[in-house]
């Protein structure tokens, strides 16, 4: 076979052959490695901004005078009490234990326990896990004052509800609320604090509704938020308190760690009460980023990011997050104060792993009580009496 004159030298097509197949290479990595910090950046995002927006997620089917049937999802056919804030979060409803599931149809019927206020009718609903859904003096009828404390980024509200009678001098429960929840979420502590002589103090922290925000918006997921309810404890102890008992929920739980660690008023805290509670921030990260099938580089990815300057500018971010220094499982030594630890092995969203964790690293410090079937911070919903003479006990002694 005759060569063609017009071809040129094999050397020549070699060498072009490998310069294109790198250069298509190239692009692919550029562009994986692009959707990587993509997907990173979105996930962290997710973690570190607030919730905004509060849509309905559940359907009422149908309103009788002592039942209320609800579409199926996997909150509403949970035993135990709940709400359901109505007609725009203006109205409010109480609902018991399931009476019956109608999987064909979709549907759970469950008590209706009280209309608090508003019409229930067939249409859209959201789910209240706290069960109460107004402020301690609508909720659970005790007296109530408003008032601010003058925190790092400006006056910040908060509920003080002190007890009837017995209230023991200088006594003081300061209770920390989740992510995104609202300070009803605390209320079902109230009760067994009381009780016990406790005056109870409901702060607020930066990005919380209706106060200020921090300089970027966004959570710092209790690396800075301490410094708002180390400012509420400074209101209390100006009130008289002279000793704390904290308490916080999911991410309040890691806010109250914080404050633990780096508060020099500290020092005044003789126990604490941790419910579903974030104990590591990066096993919480790993468990939601299996949950969406994210590759696991995203998941690192995106811890990088959240601590390291580089990454600030993507997340909208001011202040770097090291999810290490959140990891109370490794930093156990560091702890000082005693901790009821409640948390569900049913947990869905904080995984009760690191709390079992860290009751067995610090057995002298740690009471764990692990619920089964409850969801997020959903154990008093499903055995309150349980729950109620847990804490009860523990801020009696």
């Amino acid at each position: 076979m005759t060569p063609d004159p017009t071809a040129p030298p094999a050397g020549s097509r070699t060498r072009k052959a490998v310069a294109a197949g790198a250069a298509v290479g190239a692009t692919t990595a550029l562009a994986s490695g692009a959707g990587s910090l993509a997907a990173a950046a979105y996930f962290a995002r997710r973690v570190l901004t607030p919730d905004r927006q509060r849509p309905d997620d559940v359907v009422v089917r149908k309103a009788g005078a002592h039942t209320v049937t609800l579409g199926i999802t996997p909150e509403t056919v949970v035993p135990g009490r709940y709400g359901l804030w109505i007609e725009d979060g203006f109205g409010h409803v109480r609902v018991g234990d399931v009476l019956g599931i109608d999987t064909a149809a979709g549907t759970v019927e469950r008590e209706l326990l009280a209309v608090d206020r508003g019409y229930l009718a067939p249409g859209g609903a959201r789910w209240n896990p706290y069960f109460h859904g107004a402020p301690p003096d609508v909720s659970i009828g005790m007296p109530l004052q408003h008032v601010t404390y003058e925190g790092e980024l400006g006056d910040m509200p908060a509920w003080l509800v002190t007890p009837p009678e017995d209230a023991v001098p200088g006594r003081w429960a300061v209770l920390v609320h989740g992510r995104g929840a609202r300070r009803e979420e605390t209320i079902r502590m109230m009760p067994p604090l009381l009780a016990q002589g406790w005056t109870c103090l409901v702060p607020t922290y930066r990005n919380d509704e209706g106060v200020p925000e921090g300089a970027d918006g966004r959570y710092a997921l209790g690396l800075s938020e301490w410094r708002d309810v180390e400012a509420a404890v400074v209101e209390a102890v100006a009130r008289g308190a002279t000793e704390l008992l904290l308490g916080g929920w999911s991410m309040g739980g890691a806010i109250v760690l914080q404050f633990l660690d780096r508060s020099p008023l500290s020092r005044l805290v003789s126990r604490v009460v941790l419910d579903g509670p974030v104990i590591d921030w990066g096993d919480v990260l790993a468990h939601h980023a299996r949950q969406h099938r994210l590759p696991r580089h995203i998941g690192s990815l995106a811890r990088s990011m959240m601590r390291q300057r580089w990454g600030h500018r993507f997340l909208g971010v001011h202040e770097g997050v090291d999810l290490a220094r959140t990891d109370w499982v490794h930093r156990a030594d560091e702890l000082h104060h005693r901790i009821l630890l409640i948390h569900s092995a049913d947990d869905e969203f904080v995984p009760a792993g690191p709390s079992r964790a860290l009751a067995r690293a610090r057995p002298d410090l740690v009471r764990f009580e692990e619920w089964h079937v409850a969801r997020h911070c959903k154990e008093w919903n499903t055995e309150p009496e349980r729950w109620e003479a847990l804490v009860g006990e523990f801020a009696a002694d």
